[in-house]
């Protein structure tokens, strides 16, 4: 622009403008540079903006990829145990053969039907729990125990599926579970959150326990859900974790 105003002095440089003309160039190409100035910042931000796109979709993705294979993981064990114990049921031609086998069914028909949801009610986990349950006592029989203490507004709440499962789950893996030294397992709800405990009835470790991912991948479902740290706490008697309330959930 200062090259056009040279040039354009040079060719009619013996017309005198005057001081007049030459402030309307300087004001025009002020004007010209700011504008180009204003229209380059434009250009950078909305480049900066793809980028960032991009890169949120690209985590986004990640984070999605990572969510799958944590729902890939859950129960990796339990099927080669129920299977073992339904061989051992129909072996003994136990009565509860039938009913075994129906709750087994349902239990991987909530499997299939959860896994492609990221919450459930409080309500349709329980269900879930109560085939698992049936499904450890035909295995341990009064060895162990769950009590239920949830109340309706509890059970309206969302949940990761398969939470208070894996939860379940991790409890019968680190504990001793035996008709003289019964587990029992507690559920209820206490300032504001969903509560799962049980008496410490430390086993010695076994090659399940060491590939136990159960806590692991509650705390990583959460945190990736709703951004939701879980609580846990344990002493020397009681192991308890705190699950907080999800009332609604927006996809983000």
């Amino acid at each position: 622009m200062f090259g056009l105003a040279w040039v354009q002095q040079l060719i009619l440089s013996h017309i005198n403008f005057g001081p007049t003309m030459l402030m309307v160039e300087v004001r025009g190409i002020l004007i010209n540079l700011v504008c180009y100035m204003f229209l380059t910042l434009l250009q950078n931000n909305y480049t900066g903006q793809q980028v960032q796109l991009e890169l949120e979709k690209v985590k986004s993705d990640n984070l999605g990829a990572q969510f799958e294979l944590l729902k890939q993981q859950i129960n990796p064990h339990f099927l080669f145990n129920s299977l073992n114990t339904l061989k051992s049921m129909a072996e003994t031609n136990d009565s509860e053969t039938v009913d075994f086998i129906m709750k087994l069914s349902d239990f991987y028909r909530f499997t299939l039907e959860s896994r492609k949801l990221d919450l459930i009610t409080v309500q349709e986990e329980m269900k879930i729990i109560d085939s698992y349950i049936f499904l450890q006592k035909a295995r341990f029989g009064d060895g162990i125990t769950l009590t239920n203490e949830l109340n309706n507004d509890v059970l309206k709440t969302l949940i990761p599926p398969f939470t208070l499962q894996l939860l379940v789950e991790n409890c019968i893996k680190h504990n001793v579970v035996s008709q003289s030294k019964p587990l029992h397992i507690r559920i209820y709800n206490a300032e504001n959150k969903l509560i799962i405990e049980n008496p410490i009835q430390k086993k010695k470790m076994t090659v399940e326990d060491s590939l136990g991912i159960g806590l692991d991948n509650v705390k990583l479902r959460y945190k990736h859900l709703v951004e939701q740290e879980i609580e846990i706490n344990s002493d020397e008697k009681t192991f308890q974790i705190k699950l907080p309330f999800i009332n609604e959930y927006h996809h983000h």
